[in-house]
């Protein structure tokens, strides 16, 4: 009589029935990359499909994990055990998708503010045109888009009207018998950056409404759960915005946001102005790496540095400002609450982190003037530079 295999110890039988059930959810997340890779178009015409194969991969694994939130996969007591969460860290909530958004295009095109137009133009070295500039952004993002302002009008998905666009979205004018003959990328709150002719340069600048005959979403506005700068500051200054940061920025830079997981500052930032910067932007509803940005492009974090121009202390307020806000401009406190002031009156006037930094450094008459970011190199550059710091400094602030 042949003898029987004894039955596995019911930890190495729950471990089998893993590895199975693992190898099976591995294999349906295959055969679903393999079927969208076979179609790339479905990319472009849906983007929020390689999103929808990802939630459905989280979705097998959680299962499999012990039921672990969309935050990661986390379980302690599923087939990952303990090591869960750094197995689901790439599915934890916000911009981990892989697929850029909207906040993501807008923050990828202000780094060629200023660029000069070149017709034909598809680099920052030779300058851009308006097609040029926006296929750029996309291919930075992994998009592929056609090169003319006629073929980018038939990528995407409709947008009905301006009201219902989101940032990141294609803006398109001039219409003409082949198409339109001109594309800027959404910035949100009416403004659009482009290249808009001969003479110019990549500029954010208002929407030209009269002439909008088109509008497309090509990538989503906002990764599913993530935080950003339009969400959080419709709360503080109502209606949709967009400022060019990182996407999900604004859910590390909430306005009277913490200074990091234990209150320290972060890298570089002094830690006897830390509590300065927060407590102004808790006091004007302003991210706290706005301030410790503006205050470290303006003065390298120096109370007591006075530039060429006479502007004064660690914001660099000229003396005549800060008699009118009635600050000692060398006192860290009160320049900061000064600048905060000023440049929360600015996102209210302009709508526009740009413009309203923009404003801090030229003046808010010179953007009125010329409706958009003063075509100045130094206010062009201030405003590149504080909004790459804000990025840098991520939530460490």
């Amino acid at each position: 009589m042949a003898e029987l295999a004894p039955t596995p110890p019911p930890q190495v039988q729950a471990l089998a029935s893993g590895i199975t059930s693992l190898v099976e959810a591995y294999s349906s997340i295959g055969s679903n990359l393999d079927a969208l890779a076979a179609d790339p178009a479905k990319l472009i015409s849906d983007p929020g499909a390689f999103a929808a194969v990802l939630d459905g991969a989280q979705a097998q694994l959680s299962a499999m994990s012990g039921g672990s939130s969309a935050q990661g996969v986390s379980g302690g007591s599923g087939l990952y055990g303990t090591r869960g969460a750094a197995a689901g860290s790439s599915y934890a909530a916000g911009s981990s998708t892989g697929v850029p958004t909207g906040n993501a295009v807008v923050s990828d095109a202000m780094q060629y503010l200023g660029v000069p137009y070149q017709w034909g133009g598809e680099s920052p070295a030779t300058g851009f045109d308006c097609s040029g500039l926006v296929q750029k952004v996309f291919a930075n993002l992994g998009v592929s888009l056609p090169r003319t302002s006629e073929e980018q009008s038939t990528v995407g998905t409709p947008v009905a009207s301006l009201s219902e666009a989101q940032p990141g979205d294609l803006l398109f004018f001039e219409p003409g018998p082949g198409g339109p003959g001109h594309v800027g990328i959404y910035v949100g709150n009416g403004m659009m950056i482009d290249a808009p002719h001969t003479g110019s340069s990549v500029r954010v600048e208002p929407v030209w409404t009269a002439e909008l005959c088109g509008i497309r979403q090509v990538v989503p506005p906002t990764s599913s759960g993530s935080s950003s700068y339009t969400a959080g500051l419709q709360s503080a200054y109502g209606g949709q915005a967009s400022y060019g940061v990182a996407a999900g920025a604004y859910g590390a830079y909430a306005p009277s946001g913490s200074m990091g997981s234990s209150g320290s500052a972060g890298a570089g930032i002094p830690a006897s102005l830390a509590p300065l910067f927060l407590q102004a932007a808790a006091k004007y509803d302003l991210p706290p790496q706005l301030l410790a940005s503006v205050a470290q492009v303006e003065s390298g974090f120096n109370p007591n540095a006075v530039s060429s121009a006479g502007a004064e202390g660690l914001m660099q307020l000229m003396p005549s400002t800060a008699a009118s806000h009635g600050v000692d401009p060398f006192d860290p406190a009160q320049a900061i609450d000064a600048a905060a002031q000023i440049l929360a009156g600015n996102l209210q006037q302009f709508g526009s982190l740009p413009l309203a930094l923009a404003a801090y450094n030229a003046g808010a008459g010179a953007v009125e003037s010329y409706g958009g970011i003063p075509p100045y190199t130094q206010t062009q550059n201030y405003v590149k530079s504080v909004t790459a710091a804000m990025n840098a400094m991520g939530g460490q602030v």
